[in-house]
C-alpha cells in the first residue's frame, strides 16, 4: 500500500504544489521492489528509509491518538523543503526529519512566509515523542 502526500501552498508563487510523495506503508516492500536488504551501514537510501519510517508512524499516531490533521510536505522551486507539514486546529507545523542526529534550522522563506508556524528538527534524539 502507498500513500500520498501532496505539496503545501498558501498561494505563494515559488512553492511547488502539483507533485507528491508517495510513502509504503511497508519499507520491506520497498526494499523487496529496488532489491535492496543491506544492513544501514552499507546503503545509500538510508534518509529515504528513514522518512519513510517517520511519516508511516506518525500517521498510525495520528489515528491512534485521535490528531485531527491535514498532512503535507512543502518544497519551493529553489529546493528549499521541509519534509513533513502538519495543519492542525487552525495551527501549522513543519518538520524536517534527519537521520543523523544534526539539528538544522527551517528554511528563511519558511519562516518568513509562514512567521505563525512552528518548526522542530526530527532525529534520532526525539522522534519517539514524534511517533509515540
Amino acid at each position: 500500500m502507498l500513500v500520498n502526500i501532496r505539496g503545501f501552498s498558501r498561494n505563494l508563487r515559488k512553492e511547488v504544489t502539483k507533485t507528491s510523495r508517495y510513502y509504503f506503508y511497508d519499507n520491506g516492500v520497498r526494499n523487496a521492489l529496488i532489491n535492496n536488504f543491506n544492513p544501514l551501514g552499507r546503503r545509500d537510501d538510508v534518509g529515504a528509509l528513514w522518512e519513510n519510517y517517520l511519516v508511516m508512524e506518525r500517521l498510525k499516531k495520528q489515528q491512534y491518538k485521535h490528531i485531527w490533521s491535514h498532512n503535507f510536505f512543502w518544497r519551493t522551486y529553489d529546493q528549499k523543503e521541509l519534509d513533513w507539514v502538519e495543519v492542525r486546529e487552525g495551527a501549522l507545523f513543519g518538520y524536517e526529519f534527519k537521520w543523523s542526529q544534526t539539528v538544522v534550522k527551517a528554511p528563511k522563506l519558511w519562516l518568513e512566509t509562514y512567521p505563525e508556524a512552528s518548526f522542530e528538527c526530527i532525529n534520532q534524539n526525539n522522534y519517539l515523542q514524534f511517533i509515540v
